[in-house]
Parts: C-alpha cells; structure tokens; sequence
C-alpha cells in the first residue's frame, strides 16, 4: 500500500529542475477568497490567484515564464534579451526587468496594435517603466509579424556583436509555458494542503502560453481542473486552435502524452472591439473588483479575463455552489495609460 502511494505521488509531480531556470518569482503567490465579490453576483464562490504579486516590476505572469526563458539565456551566455510586444505590454515591463536583474541589457519592439491613442499613451504606463529598466525600444506598425520583425532585429544585433536571446511576445513558447506548468503543480499543492478544491479555472488568454501552460501542467499531473480562457483578443476557434498547438508543444517538452483540442476552452464574448480597446465590461470588472476587493486589474487582459467571469456567474455558467479560481495576471500599470477613458467611465 505504501509503494502504491509513493508510486502515485511521484507520478502527480514534474520535475522542473532538469530545465535551466532563474529565480525572478516571489512563489507560490496567495490565493485569496473574495467574499464581497462572491456576494454581489450571488454566487459561485469566487478565489483568486495573485500573479499579480510576482514581485519583479510589480509582478505579474509573465515572469513565471521568464525564469525558464532568463535561464536558457544565461546558459546560452547571451548579453541582451530581445522581444516584442503591443505598447502598453506587460511582458515587455517584465523582461525588461529581468534583464536589468541578471545584468543583461534589452531592446524590444513596440507594436503600435491599439488605435486612437494619443502621444502619452506610447511615454506612460509600462512604457515608461520599460525605461527605467534601460530597455531600449523602436515602434512598428499594427499588424505585422512581429516575432518575425524582433528575430530579424536578433540577427542584426548578433551581427554588430552582441550576443542576443529572442523572447517571443508574452514568453509564449514551449520553454515559457514552462512557467504555468510550474503554477498547475503550486496550484493542485494547494489544493492538496488545504484541502480548497476548485471546480472551475478562469483566466484572460492572449499569446497562449500562460493558459497553454497551465492546461499542460494539469494534464501532466493528473489533476482534473477546466481552465477557461477568456479571449482578450482572437476569435474563438482560432483562440483554440493556438492554446492547442502551444500545449502540444508544452507536453511534449515534459514527457507527458496529448490532449485533444476539446479540453481547451475559450470564451470570445468580451473581446470588445479589439486588443488593448476596454469595452464597458471591462470597465465595470475593473470598477467592481476595486470598490468590492480592493484589487486593480487592468484594461488589456485581467479586466477582460474578469468581464469573463462576471458575465458566466450572471448567466448561470456556473453553480451558486462552485468554487471558481481566477488568475490575476497583474498589469494595473497600464491603467495610467487609459486615465481619460477610465474617468469618463465613473460619471
């Protein structure tokens, strides 16, 4: 019975120390109930996982991808992190933190994805910090390949001498999803030593790795937990179909067999009018989380991922008697950079 139980417990863990890594990460990072917002929807019963308290550049999740990513460059001995990202990126302010913590230096690229902006909206927010890490930084216009334009500007940089390591934009590789797998095992421990189960995951999903790891991550330990992907972005089926193809990738870097494209589930109802555009209910999810938690989300992805949770607790999705886990993705500098939309909205 006891080697039964040994037997079991090895095969419900991964062992991530066999992938070069860094610690950047303040883990495992809180989850909290949050019993007002519980209320006033009138149930399910409403958790939430703080990657938002990550620690590097005040926090968020993508700096769980960033010490698989950080860890390959510093074995590569690599001396700049390139990457990409839309202006008001989150991952961009992480790596370019990251870099700035093990002595790299950064240059990235700035998609300017979100229209009718004005000109603070490209030197505040996360821009501005972006700067105060030292990244250098160069724009590009909306709509192009960007992992396609920063591994070009690699290879230039690799020509004039330098010794540079591609990131692609929101970490999202097999190597970057590495950190969500990683979140799966600290999220199904918690749930072990606590005895808190969840019926139900919710999370914002863009670039796919953070929902494609932790879909991975589950699937490799055996631990049965839906994740619900809220699309801040891509339509539905195409949402799927990338999240598929990134968790494919993610298990095969474990060991771990597949998974069919059904258990990936994704809701594109509050998109809104586009990446980076705050709809009302974005809005309302970041006005109601504040005034009712205490908790800042931001307009790109957590208040969209949160939109998401709130519009399925209105409509039944979920049982009153549900415990549903939301990941906090951080990102509330880029609040700043929506100040006037964000005002108008409290009249």
């Amino acid at each position: 019975m006891a080697e039964a139980e040994t037997l079991e417990r090895k095969a419900s863990r991964i062992d991530f120390d066999r992938f070069p890594q860094i610690k950047l990460c303040h883990r495992p990072t809180p989850i909290e109930a949050m019993p007002r917002m519980s209320e006033l929807l009138g149930g399910p019963r409403l958790f939430m996982k703080r990657d938002d308290c990550t620690g590097l550049a005040t926090g968020g999740n993508k700096t769980r991808k960033l010490e698989f990513l950080v860890g390959e460059a510093v074995r590569d001995n690599a001396d700049m992190l390139v990457t990409q990202g839309a202006v008001q990126s989150n991952h961009v302010r992480q790596t370019a933190a990251a870099a700035a913590k093990v002595g790299m230096k950064c240059h990235v690229l700035l998609e300017r994805r979100v229209p009718d902006r004005d000109a603070s909206y490209e030197a505040t927010g996360n821009v501005l910090l972006d700067t105060l890490f030292g990244a250098t930084h160069e724009f590009r216009p909306a709509g192009l390949d960007m992992n396609a334009e920063a591994k070009a500007v690699t290879e230039t940089l690799r020509a004039e001498g330098h010794k540079p390591y591609f990131i692609p934009g929101g970490g999202s590789n097999a190597i970057g999803a590495l950190g969500y797998a990683n979140c799966a095992q600290e999220i199904a421990d918690y749930s072990k030593e606590t005895g808190q189960s969840f019926d139900w995951l919710v999370m914002g999903t863009g670039s796919t790795g953070t929902q494609a790891g932790l879909v991975a991550g589950f699937h490799a330990i055996g631990h049965d937990l839906p994740v619900m992907g809220v699309s801040v972005r891509q339509p539905r089926e195409k949402q799927m179909n990338a999240v598929h193809a990134l968790t494919q990738k993610t298990l095969e870097k474990l060991g771990a067999g597949s998974i069919p494209l059904s258990k990936i589930l994704v809701d594109d109802g509050y998109v809104g009018e586009g990446y980076g555009i705050p709809a009302e209910s974005t809005l309302e999810a970041i006005h109601i989380t504040a005034r009712q938690e205490g908790i800042l989300l931001d307009p790109v992805y957590s208040a969209k991922g949160m939109a998401g949770f709130i519009g399925m607790a209105r409509s039944g999705f979920f049982k009153p008697t549900d415990n549903v886990l939301f990941l906090h993705t951080g990102g509330a500098t880029a609040l700043f950079a929506y100040q006037e939309q964000l005002v108008a909205s409290l009249q």
